[in-house]
């Protein structure tokens, strides 16, 4: 996570070990919160992340809390955990104002942060703020400045960018992330031009599979879509002149990939077939009393104490 030595990369080759992260919803208070954000880390996990909506599909009027404070809290109750969005996208953030919280982000948890970047979708994120939503084309379009923008933001210290959709006039970021020279970028995308952009400026590519399929994929079934996207990515990073090997592949479970999360078994098997075809990180959900992302946490306990590490 944050991108790959050689040595790193010959390391991961020789044991095939799996990093592993948990998306812990923004929906708690958080006095009871930082109880979940502190036992995620006490049972190893290498990384943690939240949404980034203003409301989420079948949760839209349920409690919801800003992504953004919701990690400033996390980082004040953890040590050790990577943290970050899972992803962020254009649908109602500026680059600007946003890498001015990146920075912040960075600073309060010690260098700990991770930019989890995406495209977008339909729904309440993307008509929130009272526009139309963005044909295909023009969210990949902004997509592209949006990452482009944030980039050159948390590396420089000042910037003035004119794009088609953002612009920048000698936007200040003093004093830059903790993190040298920004913070690391998760790249979320499926199609060639995100392709592109994880090849030019992540550090971790992101899926979450196939958008296009309904339903839960089985780790067999699954493993098989990332292992074409993997394909896709590796092409992307050749074209660009990049070591497909020094990018980091995330998978997060949930939404369209089943997680193996019911028994020891079953999750030592998910884990092995996204291993084997090169998957360098495996996201699953804090479990929830009802769907989505319900599970018996009792077997969640059990399968991170007990197998937590490399695989």
């Amino acid at each position: 996570m944050g991108g790959r030595s050689q040595a790193e990369v010959e390391e991961q080759e020789d044991d095939q070990a799996v990093r592993f992260g948990v998306v812990i919803l923004p929906e708690t208070r958080w006095r009871d919160g930082a109880t979940i954000w502190r036992r995620a880390e006490a049972l190893g996990f290498d990384h943690a992340w939240t949404y980034d909506h203003i409301a989420w599909r079948s949760l839209r009027d349920s409690p919801w809390y800003g992504t953004i404070s919701t990690l400033a809290a996390a980082a004040s109750v953890t040590e050790r955990m990577r943290l970050g969005p899972l992803v962020a996208s254009p649908n109602f953030r500026h680059p600007v104002p946003f890498a001015r919280e990146l920075i912040a982000l960075d600073d309060l948890s010690d260098g700990r942060l991770v930019l989890g970047v995406g495209a977008g979708g339909l729904g309440w994120d993307a008509t929130v703020l009272g526009q139309d939503e963005w044909s295909r084309r023009e969210r990949t379009d902004r997509f592209a400045e949006f990452v482009e923008l944030t980039d050159r933001l948390l590396r420089e210290p000042t910037t003035t960018y004119r794009g088609r959709y953002y612009s920048a006039d000698n936007a200040p970021m003093q004093p830059g992330c903790v993190q040298s020279p920004r913070v690391p970028f998760a790249i979320a995308a499926t199609g060639p031009r995100g392709m592109r952009l994880a090849a030019d400026h992540g550090q971790t590519w992101v899926t979450t599979g196939d958008r296009e399929v309904s339903g839960l994929l089985d780790a067999r079934a699954g493993a098989e879509v990332v292992r074409r996207q993997t394909t896709q990515l590796q092409e992307a990073c050749e074209r660009v002149g990049r070591d497909p090997a020094t990018l980091d592949r995330l998978v997060v479970t949930g939404p369209r990939l089943e997680p193996g999360l019911t028994s020891v078994e079953s999750f030592r098997d998910t884990v092995g077939r996204y291993a084997e075809i090169g998957v360098t990180d495996l996201v699953v959900h804090w479990p929830r009393a009802t769907e989505p992302y319900a599970e018996d946490l009792a077997m969640f306990e059990r399968i991170f104490s007990d197998y937590a590490g490399p695989y």
